[in-house]
């Protein structure tokens, strides 16, 4: 059992590297991407001919719902999965998510960098359920966590790729984790379900953009 779970966390690791190199090319192919696209902006300038693009939500949506319809349902694990519809449509207008924290619907535009990214100060909601849809889980906690769980579990995210952390004010229990349709409470950074819900839903089957990139976001 043990050379099997080692097995399974090595393999585990392998792929979000792989994805990490996959991530950082992207990058690199993004930022030729803006250098060339500056450049014949430039030059059609000099021609004479501007042309103005300003971007708005993908769809032009004014509305202020996460498009998410449905209702919780506990698992025999504890787990909570969402049974309905989450939207993922980009939008400009501020969502009021149906939970707290969220875990899916419409959001912004810009994620929030999830690569093992610990915030002390409260998140956009908007920009955070981006992340989520990265494959991200967002460990969450409010003024009743005690402070040296906090640090515990600060400790251990920023070990861990595709994870987020931040303080969450009026959300329901002390710690919870969310993933992109599913969410839990955990005692603490030792509860044993913390480590399951990482392994289970870090870059997991739940994922609807797995190896979307969780830099180059937003940092604050």
């Amino acid at each position: 059992m043990g050379s099997a779970s080692k097995s399974t966390n090595a393999e585990r690791k392998a792929r979000i590297e792989e994805m990490r190199r996959a991530e950082q090319a992207r990058e690199r192919r993004n930022r030729i991407l803006v250098i060339t696209a500056s450049v014949v902006a430039v030059a059609g300038l000099v021609a004479g001919t501007v042309v103005l693009v300003r971007s708005q939500s993908d769809d032009g949506a004014t509305t202020a719902d996460a498009k998410a319809t449905g209702t919780f349902e506990t698992g025999a694990d504890g787990v909570k999965t969402w049974k309905g519809t989450l939207g993922r449509t980009h939008v400009t207008k501020t969502v009021k998510y149906p939970s707290r924290p969220p875990v899916g619907g419409d959001h912004d535009r810009a994620w929030m960098n999830c690569d093992g990214d610990v915030y002390t100060e409260a998140l956009n909601d908007m920009n955070a359920v981006h992340s989520l849809e990265h494959g991200a889980v967002w460990v969450t906690y409010n003024a009743k966590a005690p402070k040296a769980e906090v640090e515990a579990l600060a400790a251990k995210v920023k070990k861990t790729p595709y994870t987020l952390m931040s303080p969450v004010d009026g959300q329901p229990d002390p710690i919870m984790l969310s993933a992109w349709g599913h969410q839990r409470t955990v005692t603490g950074a030792n509860d044993p379900q913390l480590a399951a819900f990482f392994e289970k839903f870090v870059q997991g089957e739940q994922t609807p953009e797995p190896g979307a990139a969780c830099t180059g976001g937003l940092s604050e």
